[in-house]
């Protein structure tokens, strides 16, 4: 039987929550759902592709850990009701209950998920520049505003701190052209404009964060 305590959350929660009320609303929701059902769903469907940690085992997939359990939980239903596209998830999530996508990402929420090192300080900075003043020139948006300071988003925005780099730049593609859906439309307009130069730096920047 899987138990998580509470001191446990109080532990995790402030490395993937941005205020303390997103602390506590973990540790309540962490009350109402069933986690022995969300670690067998991860070995059983998630493992592969996400770890065993939620760390991500390959460079095209997301880390799940430390992301908000909300947003988890919508865009695991929006891929059961093909309003997100994807053709590895769909399949995956067709069969999960909203209690089911609940628990995952609570399961998810609780972990963490440490900074990556950065292999190119230089690029790195440009990023660090883009995210927190964007490009005034281009009428590029700062990430900071929407995302936060420090990258850990909210219920309705996903935390950007330590994803991959690989992963980062193919989303911010997709939204600039579009594929990507729903709510893409402030994505869009904001990625539509960044060069490729901008997509890698600021890839790089987020995969740092802590």
């Amino acid at each position: 039987m899987m138990i998580l305590s509470m001191a446990a959350f109080a532990i995790a929660a402030p490395v993937s929550a941005q205020t303390m009320a997103d602390a506590e609303r973990l540790v309540r929701a962490a009350q109402n759902v069933d986690l022995d059902r969300a670690h067998e769903i991860h070995m059983e469907t998630c493992f592969a592709c996400h770890g065993a940690e939620g760390l991500s085992a390959t460079p095209d997939t997301p880390r799940l850990a430390g992301q908000h359990f909300q947003y988890i939980a919508k865009q695991l239903a929006d891929f059961k009701s093909g309003r997100r596209e994807s053709t590895v998830m769909q399949p995956m999530a067709k069969n999960l209950t909203e209690e089911e996508m609940l628990a995952l990402g609570v399961y998810f929420n609780v972990k963490p998920s440490p900074a990556q090192r950065v292999r190119d300080a230089e690029l790195a900075a440009v990023g660090r520049y883009l995210y927190h003043r964007g490009n005034e020139f281009s009428g590029v948006a700062n990430c900071a505003g929407c995302h936060g300071e420090r990258g850990l988003g909210t219920d309705e925005l996903p935390r950007l701190a330590s994803q991959g780099t690989r992963y980062t730049e193919t989303q911010l593609k997709l939204f600039s052209e579009r594929p990507r859906t729903p709510d893409n439309e402030i994505m869009h307009t904001i990625a539509s404009k960044l060069t490729e130069l901008e997509i890698k730096a600021l890839a790089a920047y987020i995969s740092s964060m802590e």
